[in-house]
């Protein structure tokens, strides 16, 4: 697993907790922030799955 991969997965789960909280509290800005953070870690583990997958191309 790199590194990437884990830190995306930590920062969509915070995302998605700020998400909710933000909609619970009707708290727009905290809502959008929440759902920003939440793709960039999508985005984040996926680079991290890209270059797990090349590192495991590699050693073939």
């Amino acid at each position: 697993m790199h590194k990437d991969q884990i830190k995306g997965a930590a920062k969509d789960a915070k995302g998605s907790v700020k998400e909710g909280i933000g909609k619970a509290t009707g708290n727009d800005r905290l809502a959008a922030e929440g759902a920003s953070e939440r793709v960039a870690g999508k985005v984040q583990k996926g680079v991290g799955n890209l270059k797990d997958a090349a590192r495991q191309a590699l050693k073939k």
